[in-house]
């Protein structure tokens, strides 16, 4: 199953490497509204995939996420979160956790196959698809600066805030 999606991936160059531009996606956000990917060229973008809301790991990094967004904001950078997850299922998960994170669906799996995060997982011995805990930082410039994959959730927020500092200070 991996084979053929790691062909399909080849076959049309759709999955995004450091140093690309922000693909042309638009996601559904949990108030009925849309989100372009391209339009948030011109600031830092912070934008993670989360397996399911009102997990513990995607409860906790959501979390990490709103408790920093004064920071990140006050360097210009926008973070979205992103997940299969519906938009009341997502209404739901912002009121509980009273989250400031803005989060985005994405149940068609367009921007999950371009950032290559649907991918064969293991528990139990049981292997499924899921997504794949993953963070994409981009420039200003709307280009791919940096590429988290299998993140753990402990400490990740703030690596990802150095980072956009970093990325700013070149």
């Amino acid at each position: 199953m991996l084979e053929r999606r790691a062909r399909r991936l080849t076959e049309t160059d759709m999955a995004i490497e450091e140093g690309d531009k922000l693909p042309n996606i638009e996601l559904d956000t949990p108030n009925g509204g849309t989100v372009s990917l391209p339009d948030q060229a011109g600031r830092p973008f912070v934008l993670y995939f989360y397996p399911k809301d009102d997990t513990s790991g995607c409860t906790r990094e959501a979390q990490d996420f709103s408790a920093m967004m004064p920071e990140f904001e006050a360097l210009g950078a926008a973070v979205l979160g992103v997940s299969k997850d519906n938009a009341i299922k997502h209404q739901k998960f912002i009121a509980k956790y009273d989250l400031s994170v803005p989060l985005a669906t994405d149940t068609e799996g367009k921007a999950m196959e371009v950032f290559d995060v649907w991918v064969e997982k293991q528990l139990y011995g049981k292997r499924y698809m899921g997504i794949d805990r993953s963070t994409f930082l981009f420039g200003p410039d709307g280009k791919l600066f940096r590429v988290w994959r299998r993140v753990r959730v402990p400490g990740h927020a703030v690596d990802v805030l150095e980072s956009v500092k970093e990325m700013l200070a070149r």
